[in-house]
């Protein structure tokens, strides 16, 4: 989304095919932040529906070849496109770009793209192309020979952002500073993504935006503070430490896996607040021990479950995280439980929602 929002800022047609969607299937494909239309999906869904009986594509396949479709229909000047799932496999694998781009490696997903931090790199760099650069977000000691080793076989120019870029939040956290080797790159930048953990995504975008001006494109540092201060309104991004009130001050982040939830717990740490409340759920494939083990036992919970099938019974959630030290009633739809955290809470008290991007997409406020 920053990416796309920077390319936009700088006066390109911008594709954007993400996924999961929050609200409605058409978030996942958008050109300058506009959503495609319900017309166009149908009309695109009937006229490959022999080959959808012939070929027998997965639901994301689909969806893959569907923004591809409609990005050339509508002749984007570029695409900034999402893998759904590890790489090597992932149907989005299909197109040779300009650049590839890997953010920071976390166990996720390990019933497919396997048990170690090596395995899912290795699934990861199965995007780096033969001589097409590759940028690492950040460099992490036990996985940066999965990339050196694929980057050199095909001959692909391989950079880790961050021996470049680095991102700060300001002492008050509301903006951000960046910094390009030792010098200063831009200052007080007021970031409309607000989560601590941007500071790893952002040298990864910065050093993208290096490789492609280098490539010829023309991305100033105006297109870049524009693009970072604009990108929620730009692209429509929903449920990244998305704050819904300040008194208390509510907020919600889709983040799910241990890194995520890693970080999220520290910025909770760094807010200051005085009773913490937090609506959790999760889904029933998601390793939850290690979760549960993090999370605060001082705050008080309300444990949800998002109406999927893929959504673990809240009454089992209960049971699982008391075990863990953590106490808190069962309130199923997390609409009706933020509703219960602000009768309760005060407006110096914090409340969170999270634990699964289902769970954030519910959310009548978002």
């Amino acid at each position: 989304h920053m990416l796309a929002s920077i390319l936009q800022s700088a006066g390109y047609k911008t594709g954007l095919y993400t996924s999961p969607h929050l609200k409605e299937f058409t978030e996942r494909i958008k050109i300058n932040g506009v959503e495609v239309s319900e017309s166009y999906v149908v009309a695109f869904t009937n006229r490959i529906m022999k080959s959808i009986e012939t070929i027998r594509p997965s639901f994301f396949e689909i969806t893959v070849a569907m923004a591809f479709d409609y990005f050339a229909l509508n002749q984007v000047d570029v695409a900034v496109i999402e893998v759904g799932l590890g790489g090597r496999l992932d149907s989005t694998n299909v197109i040779i770009p300009e650049v590839s781009v890997i953010t920071n490696i976390g166990f996720d997903h390990m019933d497919i793209l396997g048990n170690t931090l090596e395995e899912i790199a290795g699934e990861k760099a199965g995007i780096i192309k033969n001589h097409v650069p590759v940028v690492i977000s950040q460099r992490q000691k036990e996985i940066e020979s999965v990339f050196i080793t694929r980057a050199n076989g095909n001959q692909s120019p391989i950079y880790f952002a961050d021996d470049t870029y680095r991102a700060e939040f300001t002492e008050h956290g509301t903006a951000i500073n960046l910094f390009k080797n030792t010098s200063t790159f831009l200052l007080d930048v007021d970031l409309q993504l607000k989560g601590k953990y941007q500071c790893k995504n952002l040298p990864g975008v910065l050093k993208t935006i290096d490789i492609l001006n280098e490539k010829g494109w023309t991305i100033s540092i105006n297109h870049i503070q524009k693009g970072l201060e604009q990108v929620i309104d730009q692209t429509g991004l929903k449920g990244r430490w998305q704050i819904l009130a300040q008194k208390p001050y509510t907020v919600c982040d889709t983040a799910h896996n241990l890194d995520g939830v890693r970080e999220i717990l520290d910025q909770i740490r760094q807010h200051p607040h005085q009773e913490l409340y937090i609506i959790w759920g999760m889904v029933k494939d998601k390793s939850r021990v290690e979760i549960l083990s993090l999370l605060p036992k001082d705050a008080c919970y309300f444990f949800c479950q998002a109406s999927i099938p893929r959504a673990l019974d809240a009454e089992i959630l209960q049971q699982d995280a008391t075990q863990h030290g953590l106490h808190g009633e069962v309130i199923r739809s997390v609409n009706d439980a933020l509703r219960k955290a602000r009768e309760r809470a005060g407006e110096e008290d914090m409340i969170y929602i999270g634990g699964s991007t289902f769970v954030v997409a519910e959310l009548d406020e978002i």
